[in-house]
């Protein structure tokens, strides 16, 4: 990367595709960031960038670069492997990590704030980005990420239900899971099958809140 691109990175702030770190923090929290940016569109993590788009560095890339190694290998399953160099800018060495969306979604974090390894798949939290903020990932949308990897062709015809989840959409702009079940008179299983499936042939988007997963139509 040149220094003019690493500028106009840095410049335009943490954003659904960048995150700045001022040093390499945890394992945990590094882990969490790069596993959010492959569940969702790819993006950097600049390590040696403050919050407020400060440039200080790093004391040693060689160490920085070992421990990101680490974390992709040890920490997240499946591994990750970004891309990773060191862009001398301001007379500071900034470590530059790019990750691509995966095609192997969800990836999922293997260890917790202990360290302690997490045996159980159901134990191994998703990370997804929204926004300039990696947030856990609700069982819906580990299901959507799962659903994102099937490569069989979605055939959907449009019935009842999904004119009446339309219509709501149109004069509402967003709905949940639960409140689709309501009006369509189905299950909440159904309609987040129904759902998924309309995300999958990029009718509706899926966005993950802390609290509440909502849909809205694309566009």
């Amino acid at each position: 990367m040149k220094r003019h691109q690493l500028r106009e990175i840095i410049a335009g702030g943490e954003s659904e595709t960048v995150e700045f770190k001022r040093k390499f923090t945890s394992e945990v929290k590094i882990a969490k960031e790069l596993i959010a940016f492959a569940n969702s569109k790819g993006g950097y993590l600049l390590v040696g960038v403050d919050d407020d788009k400060t440039i200080v560095g790093v004391r040693s890339e060689k160490e920085e670069i070992s421990q990101l190694e680490t974390v992709c290998r040890y920490c997240i399953d499946p591994p990750l492997v970004p891309q990773m160099e060191i862009v001398n800018i301001e007379y500071e060495d900034v470590v530059v990590v790019y990750v691509e969306e995966s095609t192997e979604k969800p990836h999922r974090l293997t260890v917790d704030a202990n360290g302690k390894y997490l045996e159980k798949l159901h134990e191994r939290p998703v990370f997804v980005r929204e926004g300039a903020t990696a947030l856990q990932a609700s069982k819906e949308v580990i299901k959507v990420l799962e659903a994102s990897n099937d490569d069989t062709e979605v055939t959907l015809s449009i019935g009842k239900h999904e004119r009446r989840l339309f219509d709501y959409l149109e004069a509402q702009n967003k709905i949940t899971a639960k409140e689709f079940a309501h009006i369509a008179n189905i299950s909440e299983r159904r309609a987040i099958r129904l759902l998924i499936r309309l995300v999958k042939i990029g009718m509706i988007r899926l966005y993950s809140h802390e609290k509440t997963d909502y849909y809205t139509l694309v566009g």
